[in-house]
């Protein structure tokens, strides 16, 4: 059987970093890791071709003798899904789609043909059963949670990781925590289930051994979720190998922010290797935090946490959210104070939105307050249904957000605090099998000079930035550099101009 697999387009967003990624010659961040994993399911006699359309582009020719078009999405890829689904029906070739979007929404694709939804380790096999007695049906569902020992590695031959910014690898899914707006407990379940310690060593290998040299994104929804598990297995095979190894990678992740409170976990972490980790922050807000049932986030000091893994040699990239029915109206200006003084460079800041399947869209179905489906991007000015706050009001304060920690005086500003905190532990030697990288720093480093330096408005800005980095924290050059260009794909995403 001939199959295409499909990955979806993604919109220009905060996380797509697509005017960043023209610096460092990348087409995209990360490659589509549910695809890949799926495709290691599949019969080893299968014609198998993946196109990822954040690399290349999908034309209807690619159809010319296909059997099955399999598709997987998140909620944000949902325009670009509806577009394959109709080319391959006007040209007659089936569907099958799984992940995110479908699991979520599934009333919204009744014109896929197959869908095999939920967690494919339990409904794709049954599906490959059908489809070979030549009796697939329409819908897989499972409300039942794989045992992850038994999840195949991804199949990373059927892609160019030359296109990528970063290669993925899943440790865990589940998380223990509750917060009413997140679908992750919906999609994954509360407990924690994990890879092995060998398998996770296994995808490193093979990355390792197919000559990849550069980040690594644990997509783990809360990697801290189980930290017996990762203290006592994964995390000290995990520094074994990475020593061995000559620490070849770089890796980083989504914890709790309660990764604070344990300097050992921290570590640990920044031993084997990782150096940033997206936090979920959401509100200074007390009484907005508890509305959201964010409890682990309640009665601490939110900033000296930030800062203490900072100090511990961990980027915090953070999470924040405006709209709470609790918010009040100096919400925008405490949020603007809070992540200037935390240092917490990349800061999303999003309009609360209520996805399918969470606690928060069932409250708010319930109340009639619901207007329409979440598209999966916060940071667009959109939401699913009618906050408390006059809405006028939170899109005007919102954009003052956006425009505040977005422009060039604050975020650079942002950007030296957050240095002065930042304390890295790992110091890597330099090797010639990292000429490749190497090259590509001082390739971003020249396009800096050029679009920041030069062309950009904000010239000035960038100079005593790049002057100050490198007469104070020369060592962290490199990395000043880097959230020059970050800075840059923020204003052009927000329409920030100086």
């Amino acid at each position: 059987m001939k199959v295409l697999l499909v990955y979806p387009k993604f919109p220009d967003t905060f996380w797509s970093f697509k005017y960043a990624l023209k610096f460092v010659s990348k087409k995209a961040t990360h490659p589509p890791l549910g695809l890949l994993t799926v495709a290691s399911m599949m019969p080893a006699d299968w014609d198998i071709k993946l196109i990822d359309m954040n690399v290349q582009k999908f034309s209807e020719k690619m159809l010319k003798k296909v059997d099955l078009v399999f598709i997987s999405a998140m909620a944000i890829q949902g325009e670009s899904a509806r577009s394959i689904v109709e080319i391959c029906k006007k040209h007659g070739v089936k569907t099958a789609a799984g992940g995110p979007l479908f699991t979520s929404d599934r009333a919204s694709f009744q014109d896929i043909d197959y869908l095999v939804l939920n967690e494919a380790e339990i409904t794709f096999p049954g599906f490959l059963r059908d489809l070979s007695k030549g009796s697939p049906e329409h819908l897989y569902t499972s409300p039942d949670h794989c045992d992850m020992t038994h999840t195949p590695p991804p199949r990373w031959d059927l892609i160019n990781m030359k296109k990528y910014k970063s290669m993925s690898i899943q440790y865990t899914r589940g998380c223990p925590f509750n917060c009413d707006f997140c679908n992750v407990t919906s999609l994954f379940g509360h407990k924690v289930r994990h890879k092995s310690a060998p398998q996770i060593i296994a995808e490193l290998e093979s990355l390792f051994k197919n000559k990849w040299r550069s980040g690594v994104f644990f997509v783990d929804d809360n990697f801290i979720g189980n930290r017996a598990e990762l203290k006592n297995e994964l995390l000290p095979e995990l520094i074994k190998w990475m020593e061995e190894k000559k620490y070849p990678f770089t890796f980083n992740t989504q914890a709790s922010v309660n990764l604070a409170d344990d300097d050992e976990l921290m570590g640990m972490m920044v031993r084997a290797g990782f150096d940033s980790v997206f936090v979920g922050i959401e509100t200074p807000n007390e009484e907005s935090l508890a509305e959201c049932k964010k409890f682990q986030n309640k009665t601490r000091n939110l900033v000296s946490c930030i800062k203490k893994m900072q100090n511990n040699g961990l980027q915090v990239m953070g999470g924040f959210i405006v709209g709470f029915d609790s918010d009040p109206p100096s919400i925008f200006q405490r949020q603007i104070d809070f992540i200037q003084k935390s240092g917490i460079v990349t800061a999303m800041v999003g309009l609360l939105n209520a996805p399918q399947g969470t606690a928060l869209y069932r409250r708010l179905e319930k109340a009639g307050r619901l207007v329409s489906n979440f598209t999966g991007d916060n940071t667009n000015f959109s939401m699913n249904f009618i906050p408390k706050i006059n809405h006028d009001i939170l899109i005007e304060g919102y954009n003052y957000i956006l425009k505040r920690l977005y422009s060039p005086r604050e975020f650079y500003e942002r950007v030296k605090i957050f240095l002065r905190e930042y304390d890295p532990k790992i110091k890597v030697k330099f090797s010639i099998k990292r000429l490749p990288g190497y090259i590509a720093s001082l390739r971003a480093l020249l396009r800096s000079v050029w679009y920041l330096g030069i062309m950009d408005k904000a010239r000035l800005y960038y100079w005593k930035f790049l002057l100050w980095a490198l007469f104070r924290k020369s060592k962290q050059f490199p990395l000043a550099i880097t959230y020059t260009i970050y800075g840059f794909h923020f204003r052009k995403v927000f329409d920030i101009r100086k």
